[in-house]
C-alpha cells in the first residue's frame, strides 16, 4: 500500500529530528526545516517539512505545494496565526510569518528561484500566485520593523518566572513599538492619498494579538491559580489581573476584526485602535510586574525536574 502524504511526511519529521536536522531519500543534501503552525479551525499544531532559501539575510519558505492549483494548508494555517515553530538543524525557535508582498515578492521569488530552480517550473504549472513567506525571528529583529524604527530588546538571562514574565513583556512591548512605527512610517509614505494597510503589518498585528492571547490564557488557567494557592495575600491582587485581561481581550478582539481578513485594511482606525490597547496593555503590564514580580522571583525557571521515585 502506498505511503500517505501525510504520513510520508510524518517519516521526514521524526528522522529530521532524530538525526539533528538531515534527512535521506529525496530531500538527502537539501535545506530543509519543519513548520508548525496552528491549525486555522482545529487549533491543533501541525508540522510539515518545507524546503528553505536564505537571501537577502532572510529566511524564506514557498508556498509551492509543488504547483498545486490552491495554497496548502500550513500556508492557510499561518495567515490566521502568524506566529509560528522553527525547527533548523538542531535549533529550535519561535518566528512570524510574513508574506512578501508586491514589489518584494517578486524579488524575493527571483532570488528563490536562482538557488532552488524548481520553485521556477512549479510556479510555470499553476496559474496560483506562489506565495513567498519570511520566517522572521523577533529575537533577530524583523528587517521591515528594524527600517521603521522599532527597537529590539536585548536577550534576558531567565533564571526565575519572574525572569520569564519579563522576558514575554519585553516581547509584547517590542511588538507594540514595532507595530506603532510601521504605521507611522506607512502613514507617511501616504501623505495626501488613503493608503491601505499592507499584509506585513496586519500579519505582525496578528502574530502580536496571538502571543498576547497564548500569554494571558497561560496566566489564567496555570500562574494565577499557583499563586493564589501559595501566596493568598495575592489573590485580591490577581482577581484585578484577571479583570484586566478581559479589558485588553477585548480591545485585542477589536484589532484582530481589523486586520484579520485578506483584504486591506483601512489604517486610521487600525492606528486608533491600536493606541488604545497599547495605553490598556502598558497600563496592564506595569501593574503585574509591581504586584507580582516579588512572589515570582523566588520561583526557579524552569522549574526544576521531580525525581521519579
Amino acid at each position: 500500500m502506498p505511503m500517505s502524504s501525510l504520513s510520508f511526511n510524518q517519516a521526514v519529521v521524526e528522522e529530521f529530528r532524530a538525526r539533528g536536522g538531515r534527512v535521506g531519500g529525496p530531500f538527502e543534501g537539501g535545506d530543509l526545516l519543519l513548520l508548525t503552525t496552528v491549525g486555522e479551525r482545529s487549533g491543533r499544531e501541525h508540522t510539515v517539512p518545507l524546503g528553505f532559501v536564505r537571501t537577502e539575510g532572510l529566511l524564506l519558505v514557498v508556498a509551492s505545494a509543488a504547483g498545486a492549483p490552491e495554497h496548502p494548508q500550513w500556508y492557510r494555517n499561518l495567515l490566521a496565526r502568524p506566529l509560528v515553530r522553527v525547527e533548523l538543524g538542531t535549533e529550535v525557535f519561535d518566528a512570524t510569518a510574513v508574506p512578501a508582498e508586491g514589489d518584494r515578492r517578486e524579488r524575493l521569488f527571483e532570488a528563490v528561484v536562482r538557488s532552488a530552480p524548481g520553485y521556477g517550473d512549479y510556479q510555470r504549472h499553476t496559474a496560483r500566485r506562489l506565495p513567498v513567506v519570511v520566517l522572521e525571528r523577533p529575537a533577530a529583529g524583523a528587517d521591515v520593523g528594524a527600517e521603521a524604527g522599532a527597537d529590539v530588546p536585548a536577550a534576558r538571562e531567565v533564571a526565575s518566572l519572574a525572569d520569564k514574565l519579563l522576558e514575554v513583556h519585553d516581547w509584547l512591548r517590542a511588538q507594540l513599538r514595532q507595530l506603532r512605527a510601521e504605521t507611522e512610517a506607512h502613514l507617511a509614505a501616504g501623505a495626501g492619498r488613503a493608503p491601505t494597510l499592507g499584509l506585513q503589518i496586519r500579519r505582525h498585528c496578528l502574530a502580536f494579538c496571538q502571543g498576547l492571547t497564548v500569554h494571558h490564557t497561560g496566566e489564567d488557567r496555570g500562574v494565577f491559580p499557583a499563586l493564589a494557592r501559595s501566596h493568598p495575600e495575592l489573590r485580591g491582587v490577581l482577581e484585578q489581573l484577571a479583570e484586566e485581561h478581559l479589558t485588553v481581550a477585548r480591545l485585542k478582539d477589536e484589532l484582530v476584526a481589523l486586520v484579520s481578513g485578506l483584504d486591506s485594511a483601512e489604517p486610521e482606525p487600525f492606528r486608533a485602535a491600536l493606541a488604545r490597547t497599547a495605553d490598556e496593555l502598558e497600563a496592564h503590564l506595569a501593574h503585574e510586574e509591581r504586584e507580582l514580580l516579588p512572589a515570582l522571583a523566588g520561583i526557579p525557571f524552569p522549574p526544576p525536574e521531580r525525581s521519579g521515585r
